[in-house]
């Protein structure tokens, strides 16, 4: 008889959660900016800023050798530099 997997521990529950959530939210503001074709409400500061947090982020992870940490902000990072693409590309609203 095979045994049961055993579930994720705690920590890596709520890491794997928080992750999914960080990726998960840059999806709407994604779709909002291609549907409207206007960019004009997001701040090019704060994106720029994103980016690079999610940068030094992955840093951090190959410094450690997090594959989790590098994962999820290397995702994160695509989706804040598409924003920040869409952000150039509807730059006139």
């Amino acid at each position: 008889m095979a045994a049961l997997p055993l579930p994720l521990p705690l920590p890596e529950l709520i890491g794997t959660a928080a992750a999914l959530c960080s990726m998960a939210s840059f999806v709407p503001q994604i779709a909002k900016i291609w549907r409207e074709r206007d960019a004009s409400s997001i701040s090019l500061r704060m994106y720029v800023v994103t980016v690079t947090g999610f940068a030094l982020w992955i840093a951090y992870g190959a410094l450690i050798g997090s594959w989790p940490v590098i994962g999820a902000n290397s995702v994160c990072l695509a989706l804040s530099a598409v924003i920040l693409t869409l952000k150039w590309r509807f730059r006139d609203g």
